[in-house]
């Protein structure tokens, strides 16, 4: 739990989590070290040792963001937005070519060596200079400001802009790069993500990451029990039972908060719903087109 958040006054405390997230914890090792079924399936169980407060949205701030966005002008009182997000699977090259000519860039040279809490003390940085639209029209590359990881084609780049973390197959191999750094500027909701100046220096990692301060201190995260939000607002860590409403059934998923994005700054109406790892929107959207897009949201925490 590094963030304050909104939700002490109802009991939802940072130990409180922590004693919840342990609980799930020693529960699943002690079924897998006695050979017996879960007991975290077992409504009666969960019914038993949790207590659950309903999650409702903010639509009053979700009204003033609605202007030609359909699911926000539907958004129902006592449902949150589910949107979804994947990790991107990219052909990538270890030099630029005709399909791949945009570079994902590690930390600039003059802060390769740098601890993050070095590097925000001083704001004359390269990071901090540079637009993402800058960067696209190769400002770093003369003179070399920052070395680059891999080349891609712009969707890819942008995929991997938008969603953080990319699986690059490069010449067979498959190499994971998380978001290190950005450039300092926010992300706009007002404008096309194409056109978009808040820029995500990069690093090679060995796993699929969520939050963290950068690459260096972040929560690895699993996709169908992540979920990203405003946690600068609710908090790093919480416990969330979720229902989904299908045509002719409900089903129930237990999950994490453990990532955040720039959609959610001041946004206590949505989540974002980790999927899985597709080749790209189409493939995704065939893969996820039939979940909902609203769900029940409850907090979980231990009696």
């Amino acid at each position: 739990m590094i963030h304050s958040n909104v939700l002490t006054k109802m009991g939802i405390t940072s130990a409180k989590i922590k004693q919840s997230l342990s609980f799930i914890c020693k529960v699943h090792k002690e079924d897998l070290a006695a050979n017996r079924p879960e007991r975290l399936l077992n409504p009666d169980f969960i019914q038993r040792n949790f207590k659950f407060i309903n999650w409702k949205p903010d639509t009053l701030h979700a009204q003033k963001l609605s202007q030609n966005k359909k699911l926000l002008i539907n958004l129902p009182k006592d449902k949150i937005l589910m949107t979804k997000y994947y990790i991107h699977q990219a052909k990538a090259r270890l030099n630029k070519s005709k399909k791949h000519p945009y570079a994902l860039y590690k930390l600039p040279l003059d802060e390769s060596n740098l601890t993050l809490e070095q590097a925000q003390e001083n704001t004359t940085l390269t990071r901090y200079k540079y637009t993402k639209q800058e960067i696209l029209k190769g400002v770093l590359d003369s003179p070399k400001q920052a070395e680059p990881l891999i080349f891609l084609s712009r969707k890819d780049l942008e995929s991997s802009l938008m969603q953080g973390t990319v699986v690059a197959d490069v010449n067979g191999e498959k190499k994971v790069f998380n978001v290190h750094r950005n450039n300092g500027m926010g992300y706009d909701r007002k404008i096309k993500p194409y056109e978009q100046n808040r820029y995500w220096y990069f690093k090679q990692v060995q796993g699929i990451l969520g939050y963290g301060k950068d690459a260096n201190n972040k929560v690895t995260v699993i996709p169908e029990v992540t979920f990203a939000g405003d946690i600068y607002k609710l908090g790093l860590g919480h416990l969330l039972f979720t229902q989904f409403d299908y045509k002719s059934h409900s089903e129930y998923k237990m999950a994490i908060l453990a990532d955040t994005g720039g959609a959610f700054e001041n946004n206590l109406y949505q989540l974002d719903y980790l999927s899985g790892s597709y080749g790209g929107f189409k493939e995704y959207a065939a893969a996820n087109r039939h979940l909902p897009d609203y769900i029940s949201v409850w907090f979980m925490l231990l009696k």
